[in-house]
């Protein structure tokens, strides 16, 4: 029975990469799984392969990148979280 799931997981993710679809979906979907709603500094570092003094550092600066970047913080306090669905808009993801 398992082995038909995973057939049918595979002709689906088929048709959709065929569509142009999947990648964005699954990226978007993976992200939103795999950080919540919210991530904090640390998974935008992983996210982007950047250490967390350079992310900080860019983000302090001007550019149409970083004003992407930073229209996705919320801060709560003391602590800096990035809205998920928002970055994945701002790598082209979504």
């Amino acid at each position: 029975m398992a082995a038909i799931g995973a057939i049918e997981m595979r002709t689906s993710r088929h048709s959709m990469e065929k569509s142009g679809e999947a990648d964005s979906v699954v990226t978007e979907n993976s992200l939103l799984r795999r950080y919540c709603p919210l991530m904090n500094l640390a998974a935008l570092t992983s996210v982007l392969d950047r250490s967390p003094d350079g992310l900080r550092v860019t983000l302090r600066s001007s550019g149409e990148w970083v004003n992407k970047i930073n229209a996705a913080r919320l801060q709560l306090g003391r602590r800096v979280y990035f809205r998920t669905a928002e970055i994945a808009e701002v790598l082209g993801i979504r």
